[in-house]
């Protein structure tokens, strides 16, 4: 019985080619894609792309409302700052007439 008997170039070589001509042979020989399968993804990839812009329109939709509630909060916010301020000047010219009235 003789060793193992490494290949040489040439016979490393030519298993290259039989491999990748057996690739080939196997892409080439693969049925077309049926067009009733092509018709459904097609249809799918729609629907998934619907489904995301209708997700970017609630997001934008969201957005803005937010937007609108955080600048109707800020304004309520201001006019509450504005009402305190005038009941602070109510109350200091209060005080200013009570002291004139003890004055007299």
């Amino acid at each position: 019985m003789s060793g193992f008997k490494a290949p040489d170039f040439n016979e490393r070589r030519a298993a290259a080619r039989a491999a990748k001509q057996g690739a080939i042979e196997q892409l080439r020989n693969k049925p077309a894609p049926d067009p009733a399968v092509l018709a459904a993804r097609k249809a799918a990839q729609a629907e998934r792309e619907e489904r995301r812009a209708a997700r970017k329109a609630e997001a934008a939709a969201a957005r803005i409302a937010k937007a609108e509630a955080d600048k109707a909060q800020a304004a309520a916010e201001a006019e509450a700052a504005q009402r305190t301020e005038a009941e602070l000047k109510a109350a200091r010219d209060a005080r200013y007439a009570a002291r004139k009235a003890r004055r007299k």
